[in-house]
């Protein structure tokens, strides 16, 4: 510093204000974290349908799908969803169900869980799937456009029948 030249107090304080403005926001924008906070929970299913070309909608579960998909702030998700409606095995032995019996159970439910990401700017959830009752989605992604309000989520993408679907939830509490 040199004793001869006067301090620009009001340089120095703009160039701390930038500064600290600057840290703030490198670390308060990490890529898909506001949304991801706002997904951390537990949400239960109130309509799950794919619609046909001709614009009828048939709904995945039934009329009241049951589950739960629950979002943990370390990363990690799992789902359950099936048909309010799943038939009891008359055996009572979830092994020796009938072919009726199982087949109901199969296409009537869907279970899996992994780990997710969360893309802010094309508002898209990513979700990486390590298993499922539907074995050929192990290991991959699923991709789900997504819309937040309040305790509302709808997720929206294209299923495997390749037509769209979508999924809309009520955050429990």
């Amino acid at each position: 510093m040199n004793p001869d030249r006067p301090i620009n107090l009001n340089f120095t304080l703009k160039a701390w204000s930038l500064f600290w403005l600057g840290l703030g926001l490198s670390v308060s924008s990490a890529p898909g974290q506001q949304a991801k906070n706002q997904l951390v929970g537990t949400w239960a299913p109130t309509a799950i349908y794919t619609e046909h070309k001709d614009g009828t909608k048939v709904e995945t579960f039934g009329p009241k799908p049951a589950g739960v998909l629950t979002f943990g702030s370390d990363g990690h998700f799992s789902l359950q969803w099936m048909r309010s409606d799943l038939p009891k095995f008359a055996a009572g032995d979830r092994l020796n169900g009938t072919p009726e019996e199982n087949q109901a159970i199969v296409q009537g439910s869907l279970s899996y869980f992994g780990t997710y990401t969360v893309d802010d700017s094309s508002i898209t959830l990513v979700l990486h799937i390590e298993g499922c009752t539907f074995p050929n989605w192990d290991g991959k992604d699923q991709r789900r456009s997504f819309t937040l309000a309040g305790d509302k989520l709808t997720l929206s993408g294209i299923g495997t029948s390749g037509l769209p679907f979508q999924d809309e939830l009520e955050r429990l509490k």
